[in-house]
């Protein structure tokens, strides 16, 4: 077993790794910003760390130095939506174990966090871990399928490896089109459903389901508060609305609730 630290302030991605690497018997603390990540690395002392570059407080090429300070030689991932050499270059320099892209798969972060913790600190220089496929896909007791729409591909990813992990049958897309079809293709038992979409939004795609006679349940995912899109998707029959941003549990309990609801 050992201890990791993550340190991210996208909270799902934090979830869903703190909620994998728990399942093979690590010990994971997260952190949100980059001061409480340092306090936490202070305390714990990882065998290894998680970190994002692009934090709210403090960067994380800011908070890699002070880890370096307290510890030279522990095990650091960089983790980044916004790469540039310079960045990498300048990570690379204080002897990161790997230098990650955000737009992977989580099955290839998954596999190079596992990696990492059986590995010595690699020193300035090394080769990034090529994109791919890691680990073996659980086995699913198809229970009930869930169709994830959201236009954010890192949240389709992340609640789609997390629902299935809980046993569901997944699908996903990221754009109105592409669920309709999905939905009248595979008739999902339940649709969890993103308002705010570029082209077709989730309120648009809620109508369409209901013209073409969708029964199953359909769950509402949103970072906005308007009252009259929300007042319109529950008179189209919506069971629920999760607000953005949410953790994975919350969204596991509302999806488990709306299918006994959508059973009636």
């Amino acid at each position: 077993m050992a201890t990791i630290l993550i340190i991210d302030d996208e909270r799902l991605l934090c979830d869903l790794l703190q909620s994998s690497l728990r399942q093979h018997g690590h010990e994971v603390f997260t952190a949100y910003n980059g001061r409480e990540g340092v306090a936490s690395f202070h305390q714990r002392r990882p065998r290894f760390t998680l970190l994002d570059l692009n934090l709210p407080d403090i960067n994380g090429l800011e908070v890699l130095k002070r880890i370096r300070q307290i510890d030279p030689q522990s095990a650091v991932i960089i983790l980044t939506g916004c790469a540039t050499e310079q960045l990498e270059r300048q990570a690379r320099n204080l002897g990161i174990t790997d230098f990650l892209i955000k737009e992977l798969s989580f099955d290839v972060l998954l596999g190079a966090v596992q990696r990492a913790m059986q590995e010595p600190a690699m020193p300035a220089g090394s080769p990034r871990i090529p994109a791919g496929t890691v680990g073996v896909p659980p086995t699913l007791k198809e229970k009930q399928s869930i169709l994830v729409v959201d236009d954010e591909q890192q949240l389709c990813d992340i609640l789609t490896q997390y629902l299935s992990r809980h046993g569901y049958r997944v699908l996903s897309a990221q754009d109105g089109p592409t669920a309709l079809s999905l939905a009248e293709r595979e008739r999902p038992r339940l649709i969890v459903l993103d308002i705010n979409m570029p082209g077709m939004n989730g309120v648009e795609v809620l109508r369409k389901l209901r013209a073409k006679h969708y029964e199953g349940g359909v769950m509402m995912l949103t970072g906005v508060r308007d009252e009259d899109l929300l007042k319109e998707v529950l008179e189209l029959g919506s069971i629920d609305i999760v607000g953005k941003p949410a953790d994975l549990e919350r969204i596991r309990l509302a999806i488990e609730v709306s299918l006994i609801l959508s059973k009636r």
